[in-house]
């Protein structure tokens, strides 16, 4: 299989898509690709905004596996990625610790939606996850992780993420995240999960947010919406399932415009 190497370490794959503006008011992909279990398609769009799936081809990831995802946005530019299904991390043949990385850029000017669906950390799965976005100072952003520890009625595998956004070259958040078997101590306290099984977060990125910060707020028990030290806003969330995760998400964003 080009590009993807299977062996006792697990799989290797990577998909890239790149966002451009078509000069007639729209938004092109001259770059559209994916190797083995990541498999990207291009569906239809609304107005400018370009829309790509991302397609899980295979089962994973696995232990050992690694799969990187790149997008980037250019000036002009508007795209929107959503992912056919959730994403379940499974144990595996191969030995070790998964990864999964997401690196996004966005231009001056460009927009990138980035709402995939769920990932579900199956028993004894063992998976790090790491989201890169590089905006420009004028550049827009929704992104949305949603992570569900264990499938219905199971214990989770063990699950460890970090975001890191920057704008114009500054930091305005670098935060991680480690849960189940073999976590430091205190992820599913009081401080942290408090018992829930779903966990979540949204981060907006307007330039409007720099002469119009979002205010803090509570959103009932477990999410609130908080400014960060740029044009942007994070909103986490905590949730017995999956499903009520998502209606305080997305009652966010409607708050956020």
């Amino acid at each position: 299989m080009d590009g993807v190497t299977a062996a006792v370490t697990g799989v290797r794959a990577t998909a890239r898509m790149l966002a451009r503006d078509d000069g007639r008011g729209g938004t092109s992909l001259p770059v559209l690709e994916g190797e083995g279990p990541l498999a990207l398609r291009r569906t239809r769009g609304i107005g400018s905004q370009a829309h790509v799936m991302i397609v899980g081809a295979m089962s994973g990831p696995l232990g050992g596996d690694h799969f990187t995802v790149v997008a980037g946005v250019e000036a002009g530019a508007r795209l929107r990625v959503g992912s056919a299904a959730a994403t379940i991390a499974l144990p595996g043949q191969a030995k070790g610790e998964s990864r999964y990385d997401v690196r996004l850029t966005v231009a001056d000017g460009g927009e990138l939606r980035w709402l995939p669906e769920q990932l579900i950390s199956a028993h004894g799965s063992d998976l790090h996850v790491t989201t890169r976005a590089d905006l420009g100072a004028t550049a827009r952003l929704v992104l949305r992780e949603e992570q569900v520890l264990g499938r219905a009625g199971e214990e989770p595998g063990r699950l460890g993420s970090r975001l890191v956004v920057r704008i114009a070259g500054r930091t305005v958040l670098d935060q991680e995240l480690s849960c189940g078997p073999g976590a430091p101590g205190g992820w599913d306290g009081p401080a942290v999960l408090a018992g829930h099984r779903a966990v979540g977060q949204v981060v907006v990125v307007r330039p409007e947010f720099a002469d119009q910060p979002v205010t803090a707020r509570v959103l009932g028990e477990g999410a609130a919406i908080m400014p960060l030290a740029g044009p942007a806003a994070l909103v986490t969330a905590v949730a017995p399932d999956a499903l009520k995760l998502r209606r305080i998400l997305d009652e966010a964003l409607t708050i956020l415009g």
